[in-house]
């Protein structure tokens, strides 16, 4: 007789992946499962320590002519038609009219929007695309693009190149984005690098939590909310962005 859902047990979901071990489907999951019951490890440590040491080389060198550059954060579900995703197109154009090269995560949506608007801005336009097991791609408006099969290689270039994030509504990954810089920016490990959100109605909530709760719950000071700067005016991020202390490239050698 078939048994029910609610008599499988974790006992016997741990079996079944020991006995139906999978490949990993992609490089940071054969990483962080390497060991687990449920997937096969492809590499050893010596093998992935020269992966990471590439892909890490490989970023250094394709982005070392970056000068002052601006990251553009947000959901790859953003279509064509919606007003943030005309708003991100706006930012990035204005920014790169002012000599800012762009930075994205090469996908579609709002990154897709700054792209597109560093490109008709005549900027340098940069996609650090991501390895992902359904969701590879990268638009059209890419100029200098960047595959990545770690996602903690592909944040260090998020930063490491730009001046600022400009973060625009999303979901999971551009939180994870958001807080990376607002924790590094907290710990000192980047100054001077503003941090903007843009779209009220959308920020205004999370924003309010972080002073409200999480600083009466002494978990943060209300200086460290205070670095998030919130606003629905293009204009008002060039000024943030152009007030700030840029990057210079390095000199060829």
């Amino acid at each position: 007789m078939a048994r029910h859902d609610s008599e499988w047990t974790a006992e016997d979901e741990a079996e079944f992946l020991r006995s139906h071990p999978r490949p990993p489907t992609s490089a940071d999951e054969e990483l962080l499962e390497a060991d687990s019951i449920a997937i096969v490890s492809q590499l050893d440590d010596a093998a992935r320590l020269r992966r990471i040491h590439d892909e890490l080389r490989m970023g250094f060198d394709r982005l070392s002519h970056v000068g002052k550059a601006v990251s553009i954060f947000g959901s790859a579900r953003t279509r064509p038609d919606h007003p943030m995703y005309a708003a991100a197109e706006e930012t990035a154009c204005a920014l790169g009219r002012r000599g800012f090269a762009i930075i994205t995560g090469g996908g579609p949506g709002i990154m897709e929007a700054g792209n597109k608007g560093a490109r008709d801005a005549g900027a340098s336009s940069i996609g650090l695309d991501i390895e992902l097991p359904h969701e590879e791609f990268e638009n059209r408006y890419v100029d200098i693009g960047l595959r990545f099969h770690y996602f903690f290689a592909r944040k260090v270039m998020f930063v490491r190149y730009a001046s600022a994030f400009v973060v625009f509504p999303g979901g999971f990954g551009t939180l994870d984005e958001l807080f990376e810089a607002a924790t590094l920016r907290q710990t000192n490990k980047i100054r001077h690098f503003p941090i903007v959100l843009f779209g009220s109605a959308y920020w205004t909530g999370l924003l309010d939590w972080l002073k409200g709760p999480v600083v009466e719950a002494g978990n943060i000071v209300a200086d460290d909310a205070e670095w998030l700067l919130l606003t629905d005016s293009v204009d008002e991020v060039v000024r943030i962005v152009e007030a700030a202390e840029h990057r210079r490239p390095r000199a060829a050698a």
